[in-house]
């Protein structure tokens, strides 16, 4: 059912620039083949014109391919022939090709821009798919493509009639008249027919290049699910960063609690060390009937600056690893201690209280229950 109102969600959110780099990544730009019809022709028109500056030397190049010698033989003049068609044809590519090239590499720049996609050139089975094909063939697409190829055969034939239909006056006589009058009409009727088609080819591509931006940019609309599906991916689900900012003030508050507790060590009745990565503080009075409470405790550089107020104070200090660790992930501050750990703690204690009052007692041997014996890390240690 999820899937089901995630698909029937309409598209009607603009792209997020990572969607658009995604498709830039997969090959999906925007392009225009008319864009490209018109601004290649324009450079062909404008290197056609161009190269009328040099004046008869291109003219004579191409008339000596047609020059025969009599007095060489046919064989060796097909391979002259065939070596100097080369050489004007490479000439001819070098001149009006490169320029050609340059002017379409820059009108894709100016259109969608140019992006080397790896992606693209993967093997897709819907790319040899008939029923992939037919439904291309019978998409919007293909039925706008076959409307804009019906308009530029209109639009440009229109243009042409209306050119030729203004200089008609002057190509009916043309056969009553001289061929400089027929030059002349040609130097008015040609250029005024090209500039024609390619105004009309301007306004065709101008077009061509709104609807596929407005096609390409629909394409890449998101529906609301999809920009929650993103911001998730790139930014991380909000619960995750909730329970991660929980988490951090949790701790934060725990250091700031331990910081605290520091300024109570010297009403301490022991410290339980491991020994110095690991320090709890507990106060008991003698005959009350509550159990030892925690005055403070941290490990690291905490637990090091409870050992050293310890001291100062002139608090006994007692180090026992399992204790240490086991009163330090089953106890608060300000809390009281676990009941399982009631009779080490006893033990302990009764053996600093000795001390403290100037007896000589052997160090006792410390039980710590299995079920509370931790590693440096919290974890259960394996009996």
């Amino acid at each position: 059912m999820a899937e089901e109102n995630q698909d029937s969600q309409e598209k009607t959110e603009e792209p997020s620039q990572r969607k658009l780099e995604k498709a830039r990544e997969d090959g999906k730009v925007v392009s225009s083949k008319e864009m490209f019809v018109f601004t290649s022709l324009a450079a062909g028109l404008m290197m056609g014109i161009a190269s009328i500056a040099l004046g008869q030397q291109p003219l004579i190049n191409w008339g000596g391919l047609f020059t025969l010698d009599a007095s060489t033989h046919i064989d060796s003049l097909i391979f002259a022939h065939m070596d100097y068609a080369l050489w004007f044809l490479v000439q001819v590519t070098v001149v009006f090709g490169l320029p050609i090239m340059i002017v379409t590499i820059l009108t894709q720049i100016g259109v969608g821009g140019i992006v080397f996609a790896p992606k693209a050139l993967s093997f897709k089975g819907s790319r040899i798919s008939p029923i992939a094909g037919l439904k291309r063939m019978f998409s919007m697409k293909a039925l706008v493509e076959l409307g804009k190829s019906i308009l530029k055969v209109v639009f440009l034939f229109g243009i042409g009639f209306v050119v030729i239909v203004y200089f008609m006056p002057g190509i009916i006589w043309f056969p009553n008249g001289t061929m400089a009058n027929a030059l002349d009409m040609m130097t008015s009727l040609i250029p005024m027919l090209i500039g024609g088609l390619l105004i009309g080819l301007l306004i065709i591509a101008a077009l061509d290049f709104a609807w596929q931006r407005y096609d390409f940019m629909k394409q890449m609309r998101m529906s609301r699910q999809d920009q929650k599906d993103e911001f998730k991916q790139t930014e991380g689900s909000p619960e995750v960063k909730a329970k991660i900012r929980r988490m951090q003030m949790e701790a934060s508050a725990n250091a700031s609690q331990q910081r605290e507790a520091l300024d109570k060590v010297s009403e301490a009745t022991a410290i339980i060390t491991n020994p110095t990565h690991f320090a709890v503080a507990l106060k008991y009075e003698v005959g009350s009937a509550g159990a030892p409470t925690v005055l403070a405790m941290g490990r690291g550089v905490m637990a090091e600056q409870i050992i050293e107020r310890a001291n100062k104070a002139e608090v006994t200090v007692f180090q026992s690893p399992l204790l240490a660790r086991a009163l330090f992930f089953t106890s608060e501050i300000g809390g009281e201690i676990s009941e399982a750990l009631y009779n080490a703690v006893a033990v302990v204690l009764a053996y600093i209280y000795r001390v403290d009052q100037g007896g000589v007692a052997d160090r006792p041997e410390v039980d710590v229950p299995h079920d509370l014996r931790f590693s440096e890390n919290g974890q259960l240690l394996e009996e």
